[in-house]
């Protein structure tokens, strides 16, 4: 990307992603299996959350295991594919966000970690 290599970023290049999991071992296979695909540059897997929400008619109050994947956003699309196809929900909760500015050095690292295209 030549706007990293000059050294200014262009907003929306790179993206967050936010996985809600089950359990912290599906948490993990997800976000080893993403890494070793460099898919994504970092996974971290927060600890247990609350999650509340509707599921057929009714709401549902459980605990799961959030994952936090930062990539480029051209791989978005391909990381949600990739996502759903092994996550154990019908529905999984997968959202992208874009970074629109950050540290240059993380960004340029990022480059560094993830799969071309």
């Amino acid at each position: 990307m030549s706007g990293l290599l000059r050294g200014s970023y262009v907003a929306g290049y790179h993206s967050v992603l936010l996985v809600n999991c089950p359990t912290e071992q599906t948490a993990r296979d997800i976000g080893r299996s993403i890494m070793e695909k460099r898919l994504a540059a970092c996974v971290n897997i927060f600890p247990r959350t609350t999650t509340m929400y509707y599921w057929k008619g009714e709401i549902r109050d459980t605990s799961e295991i959030l994952l936090l994947v930062r990539t480029r956003t051209s791989l978005v699309q391909r990381l949600v594919d990739y996502i759903k196809a092994m996550h154990p929900y019908d529905i999984p909760e997968i959202i992208s966000f874009p970074i629109d500015d950050g540290s240059q050095h993380y960004f340029n690292w990022m480059e560094d970690a993830v799969t071309d295209i």
